[in-house]
């Protein structure tokens, strides 16, 4: 079993207050969406140079955009880039938990 660091005390008291909850789930949404072009741009193949010559952007957009997407990321440039990697793109929506919803939940 390991042992509860500052940090997991911290990250929990964090994850406490319902606005930084939100923000770090946003946050890491997008890390996501980085994570997963470098991981498709890599499985095809590319180098960075070699997806920004074919998507028309600079190398170091494609950098910024993998490290961290929330930057530098439009929805016609998620379209553009994984468009050239041969994937398309699907965005849905769904409703927020809300806290009330999070506690009447809880009680039920």
């Amino acid at each position: 079993m390991r042992k509860t660091t500052n940090w997991d005390l911290y990250f929990q008291k964090q994850m406490g207050d319902s606005e930084m909850k939100g923000l770090i789930e946003e946050e890491l949404k997008a890390l996501r969406i980085g994570a997963e072009l470098a991981k498709i741009r890599q499985r095809k193949g590319l180098s960075q140079t070699e997806l920004a010559a074919k998507a028309g952007m600079s190398a170091p957009n494609i950098s910024r955009i993998e490290n961290s997407p929330s930057q530098n990321l439009t929805l016609e440039t998620m379209l553009k880039l994984f468009g050239v990697l041969g994937y398309d793109v699907s965005v849905s929506f769904h409703p927020r938990r809300t806290r009330a919803r999070e506690l009447r939940a809880a009680r039920a």
